[in-house]
């Protein structure tokens, strides 16, 4: 009976040897299984001359609409899904689509972003939730994020586009802001000026930003 034990042993290592054993490297507690594909995370680094922001503001009796140059930001995916995202505004950039420097000098001036004091504006994705079954063109992401603009912070939440060809990502959207959440309060409804002066206290931002692979991680 020790002999047939001794000899089952020497036979199970020898298949053992003979059988390929392939890991794949994760992260200390991930899932090794033999034969697990470990989808690599990778960045996508914002072209900042593709994409775009277009801001519009309405008034009573007319609207004003400009565009704002992103100074940069990225993308994360696990392999195609989006996992996390960046991006910077150079407030510096503003500018209308009526080329009137009354209204810019005055967009850039304390009573709306006040541009000197805050340069820049930010945008930071703190959760995604894909939207199962969306068809090509429609929003596939809701997108929830810190958006920072004149030193403040506030939560929003947004449908969003994202699509993604070999070595290139794009996604459009389009925000609503409430501009008083942002302390930018110049002729605001809730303020009760005159009805011919009245700025609607939301204002939107239509994007499209373009990403090129940039860093396998």
């Amino acid at each position: 009976m020790k002999t047939k034990q001794i000899f089952a042993g020497l036979l199970a290592l020898g298949m053992l040897a003979s059988t390929p054993l392939t890991i794949i490297a994760g992260t200390p507690g991930s899932d090794k299984r033999p034969g697990k594909v470990v989808a690599k995370t990778v960045t996508y680094a914002v072209d900042t001359e593709q994409s775009t922001v277009v801001w519009n503001a309405k008034k009573v009796g007319g609207e004003h609409t400009g565009n704002i140059k992103l100074s940069k930001g990225e993308f994360v995916f696990n392999g195609n899904k989006l996992t996390a995202g960046t991006f910077t505004a150079d407030m510096t950039t503003l500018s209308e689509n009526k080329n009137s420097e009354r209204v810019v000098n005055h967009l850039k001036g304390d009573d709306f972003f006040s541009v000197e004091k805050n340069p820049t504006a930010a945008f930071k994705i703190t959760k995604l939730d894909a939207i199962s079954g969306a068809k090509a063109g429609e929003a596939n992401y809701n997108v929830t994020g810190d958006l920072t603009i004149k030193g403040n912070t506030n939560p929003i939440t947004f449908p969003a586009v994202v699509k993604v060809a070999g070595d290139a990502v794009e996604a459009t959207a389009k925000l609503v802001v409430n501009r008083l959440a942002y302390d930018i309060k110049y002729r605001a409804a809730v303020i009760g000026t005159a009805a011919d002066k009245i700025i609607e206290d939301t204002f939107t931002l239509d994007l499209k930003l373009v990403g090129k692979k940039s860093k396998p991680m």
